[in-house]
């Protein structure tokens, strides 16, 4: 990886791409220190402490992750991308269910850029909403200061257009980062905020290890066996990333003139993670509303309970968390790959699986395999995503906020972000050799 980053650098054309992304990502990393106006932060700081956002597993310690550490300190940036993401869900979903939209998807680049449009007024939308949310919850928590010459309204005002500002504001940055940076804007916004929390990890790691010394000798094997864990899952994420489904597939000979063409064998490569971290993030976003409407009041007795199983470290969250995973993964494969257009371009040119029949036969061949390499693909996630929970919930390792979900986000951008690199480097290559 460092050097696919080192000869990308030496290309004049890739150095600016990375100067503007690494540019982007220190302007986000500013906005995510700069609180809201408005706030006691010394009571603020009191709150998230005991409610575990900087050191629990609750889910919005696992905001507070991805936003890198901007929401437990109620910055412009609080919001993160998760408004972005729920909104790309959304008009994903609807562009299936609803007949215009769908028309509307099929028109090419018009279209496009059509459901695009809707997506960011959707992302801003539910940002005002997120938002709103997160005002009640600092205002339940009497964090809020407006009684310094400014009424509540205009207090409550501010900060809510503050925080939909900010979520606007990412959004565009992510998509400066698409045309004129490397890698999807959002995935390394993502990343960047993930990044930003491991010193925050391996300061209560060192607590935890620290606490060996103590009399807590079961420390010195937790730990270890911690870091162990996280690198392991780093490999086996590696590993399935890069693993595929190659279906054979054999070319017929024809001849036009007086050249034969065709006749080669090749093959129909299939990833195992076809979704890559999309079904993840499409999960944990969901998973996230049970959060969001909780900080709209402090629920009690039955209420309470029924938002208690949905923190990161309740039996629901786990059970949701794993169907869901399998469906996005399934939902997010049906939307990228039609095995009736695959069938077709295979017929169109020539190409058929050894044993069996082009056209319908071959269509329900590759939806088999499709099926099976998604189920594959989808327990891996739901693995590498639950472990870390249950690690955590079964040794008492709390506040360790670099979670099964944050590495598969971090490790898949990182790959991604090198393989586009790479993909750009080589069209460079061919590109100066035909010139």
């Amino acid at each position: 990886m460092f050097k696919t980053i080192r000869n990308a650098w030496a290309i004049p054309d890739l150095r600016r791409k990375l100067l503007f992304t690494l540019m982007i990502i220190i302007v986000f990393r500013i906005g995510s220190v700069i609180p809201v106006p408005f706030l006691d932060m010394a009571a603020l700081r009191e709150v998230m402490n005991a409610n575990g956002v900087e050191t629990g597993n609750s889910m919005l310690a696992y905001l507070n992750t991805l936003s890198g550490g901007a929401f437990s300190n109620a910055t412009l940036f609080a919001m993160g991308v998760s408004p972005y993401i729920n909104s790309s869900i959304i008009m994903q979903l609807l562009t299936i269910a609803i007949p215009p939209l769908e028309r509307m998807a099929k028109e090419g680049e018009t279209g496009r850029k059509k459901i695009a449009t809707i997506t960011r007024y959707v992302t801003v939308a539910l940002g005002l909403i997120q938002g709103t949310a997160y005002f009640f919850y600092l205002r339940n928590q009497n964090i809020t200061v407006y009684n310094e010459g400014f009424s509540l309204w205009f207090s409550a005002i501010v900060i809510i257009l503050a925080f939909t500002a900010g979520t606007a504001l990412m959004m565009w940055m992510g998509e400066q980062i698409n045309k004129n940076g490397i890698g999807n804007g959002i995935s390394i916004l993502l990343f960047a905020g993930i990044v930003a929390r491991l010193p925050w990890t391996i300061n209560v790691l060192a607590q935890y290890f620290s606490l060996g010394f103590s009399g807590s000798a079961q420390y010195f094997i937790l730990v270890p066996f911690w870091v162990i864990l996280f690198l392991a899952v780093i490999w086996i994420i590696t590993f399935m990333q890069d693993s595929e489904r190659r279906i054979p597939i054999q070319y017929a000979k024809r001849v036009v003139g007086r050249k034969m063409y065709g006749g080669q064998s090749s093959h129909l490569p299939i990833k195992v993670a076809l979704g890559g971290v999309m079904p993840v993030i499409f999960a944990s976003s969901i998973l996230s509303i049970p959060s969001t409407i909780e900080m709209f009041w402090q629920p009690t007795g039955i209420w309470a309970g029924f938002f208690a199983a949905f923190r990161a470290d309740g039996w629901a969250y786990a059970l949701l968390y794993f169907l869901l995973i399998l469906m996005f993964a399934y939902f997010y494969t049906s939307i990228q790959y039609n095995p009736v257009e695959m069938a077709n371009n295979l017929k169109q040119n020539n190409g058929t699986i050894p044993g069996i029949r082009p056209g319908t036969p071959t269509a329900e061949f590759i939806r088999k395999i499709l099926s099976r390499i998604t189920l594959i693909g989808a327990l891996f996630l739901a693995f590498i995503a639950l472990v870390p929970i249950i690690y955590s919930s079964v040794t008492g390792l709390r506040g360790l906020t670099m979670g099964g979900t944050s590495v598969i986000i971090m490790v898949g951008v990182a790959l991604e972000t090198v393989k586009q690199l790479e993909s750009q480097m080589m069209m460079r290559h061919y590109k100066g050799f035909l010139d």
